[in-house]
């Protein structure tokens, strides 16, 4: 009966560490991000829609909560480039929200794209 019981709390506690692993791993990469986020706007100069190969929002313009609801809403009309935004795969998407996050006002170490 013991036996059991010992053997169902350990079969419980990997699948919680094999979900949390999971879960942790949907994190995008701050690095892609920061580089797919001025190809982005790389592109969209080469097309003609902006006149900077620049971003015009920085991660400092705004907090990790406000990144986190322009995202959850994927409200992308204030970074301009349409085409292209609506053209980024999901996961480009994450990595770009991990970099601005990262690097938010409110962050530990706020950046500006330079």
């Amino acid at each position: 009966m013991i036996k059991r019981l010992v053997i169902g709390v350990v079969a419980l506690t990997l699948c919680l560490v094999f979900i949390g692993t999971a879960l942790a791993m949907e994190k995008g990469n701050p690095r892609k991000g920061k580089y797919t986020y001025r190809k982005v706007y790389s592109t969209c100069m080469a097309r003609g829609a902006v006149e900077s190969p620049k971003p015009t929002v920085n991660p400092d313009a705004k907090t990790r909560a406000q990144w986190e609801q322009v995202f959850a809403n994927r409200d992308f009309a204030q970074f301009g480039c349409d085409q292209e935004w609506a053209a980024l795969p999901a996961e480009d998407v994450n990595d770009i929200y991990s970099y601005l996050w990262e690097f938010a006002a409110d962050s530990p170490t706020p950046a500006k794209c330079k």
